[in-house]
């Protein structure tokens, strides 16, 4: 039974079942949905379900408002998105408060994700100033051919629970500082840090009215795939939710991006530093208790050590606390939910019923699970096969190298691989074989840098990469303007 907190100081009364439109926070005639303490089941606040009606001014208020937007000097822009960064910096403490408890983040992991989110902003800030645009020699005689980087228009961004601040910023940030509008749909378990309290920074940063809406709750989000005033869907989340929003938005030749699920794969050859690859395993799968899309959810290990890094890796897990993070330092905390939970168990009891072997973990305590070693996994196991978002290192022994490329790049996924080797030639000639949008040598899976491109292959995403540069090809459009001089006699 979940109690009601009688005052949450870092959420102001304004964020309370509203939606942010046209600069305001406006009280919605949707229903309530209750926010909760993810480690304790405490009751935060109420964010709204935001109707059909409040989607449909939301959208008409994002496309009256970005043709200004992206006429503003670019430099203006910047200097808005460089104050909204400072903002954000200012209010840290009150963002890593919230995104504890709401999205059951430790702490060293919301300061950390507050600290990238900060990042982005600058990081938009240059790309608002960014060349985009080329002169492209004619075949005609007095004609010169401007190709222009132009918005896409407006964006619908629908984003995910287990980096709500960063996943939100990472593709707003630059969206606006590239002349769009952006109608920000944060995941329903974090409404507050992934999206009303960003409005709050947004709109004192002097972001105009209209450039950026805030609309919460389930509904939204299909509304906006659909609706013909949306040029742009980028969506971060599931695979199974990803298939069902290209499908959605087909129709209307609507542009989608994908970022999706991983079962990202950690190769550890014979010669590897047993020691540093166990602790960069150990972090990228209990990590945020492994609910990271680039989290290792699989350790392939050649047999010449599999022994030691089995162990080494055993006892990485069995140093973790686990607990509340907002009353206790400690290294994992709660999972998103109780089905979480379950959905994890279930695929532990499947792989070790069909032959793999617990080797450290296993147990669970409501929200709470403790790190979990599993060997001997096989393909043709729940645990090798699918995404786990849970903290579950899957361990399976291989003879050669070729084999383990073989169970590397036998999946439908392909977001993140990591090759441990002493030898950085050996490390590469397999780092050079695998399938995979992001491959790193002698470090873990889950790695972000803002000014790098982001993105997976089949699966594990669709449309273009995101971060650095490539958010120019995200998030404008290619257009030839030609200018005809007068010929010369």
């Amino acid at each position: 039974m979940t109690t009601m907190s009688p005052t949450f100081a870092p959420l102001r009364d304004s964020l309370q079942r509203a939606v942010f439109i046209d600069g305001t926070f406006d009280r919605s005639d949707g229903e309530a949905m209750a926010v909760t303490d993810k480690a304790t089941g405490e009751v935060l606040g109420h964010a709204a379900v935001a109707t059909a009606a409040d989607v449909d001014r939301a959208v008409a208020g994002a496309v009256a408002a970005q043709a200004d937007w992206y006429g503003m000097p670019a430099t203006e822009r910047a200097a808005i998105l460089r104050r909204g960064g400072a903002i954000l910096e200012r209010e840290a403490g009150r963002f890593t408060d919230v995104l504890i408890r709401e999205g059951g983040a430790v702490r060293a992991k919301a300061e950390g994700e507050i600290a990238a989110s900060v990042i982005e902003f600058f990081q938009a800030a240059e790309l608002a100033t960014t060349p985009l645009g080329e002169v492209v020699p004619s075949g005609q005689r007095g004609r010169v051919n401007l190709v222009e980087r132009r918005p896409v228009g407006v964006v619908g961004l629908i984003t995910a629970w287990n980096a709500p601040v960063h996943i939100a910023m990472r593709v707003l940030a630059p969206a606006i500082a590239l002349g769009n509008s952006v109608i920000l749909k944060p995941a329903p378990e974090t409404p507050f840090t992934g999206g009303l309290m960003l409005a709050e920074v947004l709109a004192e940063a002097g972001v105009p009215a209209g450039v950026v809406q805030v609309l919460t709750g389930g509904p939204a989000g299909p509304a906006l795939v659909t609706h013909p005033g949306v040029d742009m869907i980028h969506f971060t989340g599931s695979e199974e939710t990803g298939r069902r929003i290209n499908v959605a938005a087909a129709p209307l030749l609507k542009r989608v991006a994908l970022e999706l699920g991983g079962n990202n794969a950690t190769i550890v050859l014979a010669d590897a530093d047993v020691e540093l690859a166990a602790r960069c395993g150990a972090a990228a799968s209990f990590g945020h208790q492994g609910q990271v899309c680039i989290a290792t959810g699989r350790h392939i290990v050649l047999a010449d050590i599999a022994d030691d890094y089995v162990a080494a890796l055993a006892e990485h897990a069995r140093n973790l606390t686990v607990g509340d993070p907002f009353t206790t330092e400690v290294d994992l905390g709660p999972m998103v939910s109780q089905r979480q939970v379950d959905k994890a168990m279930a695929m532990l009891d499947s792989s070790v019923g069909h032959g793999a072997r617990l080797v450290e973990g296993g147990t669970s305590d409501g929200v709470f699970l403790r790190p979990t070693v599993v060997d001997r996994v096989r393909p043709g196991m729940e645990l090798h096969d699918e995404e786990i978002f849970a903290p579950i290192a899957p361990v399976t022994v291989v003879d050669s190298v070729d084999e383990a490329l073989a169970i590397v790049n036998g999946t439908r996924f392909g977001l993140s691989t990591a090759v441990f080797s002493r030898d950085l030639d050996t490390a590469w000639a397999v780092a050079d074989r695998v399938r995979s949008g992001m491959v790193h040598v002698n470090d873990g899976t889950a790695l972000h840098e803002s000014q790098v491109p982001f993105g997976g292959t089949a699966a594990s995403g669709l449309g273009d990469d995101l971060g650095g540069r490539a958010n120019i090809d995200l998030l404008t459009e290619r257009r030839w303007t030609s200018l005809q001089r007068k010929t010369a006699p």
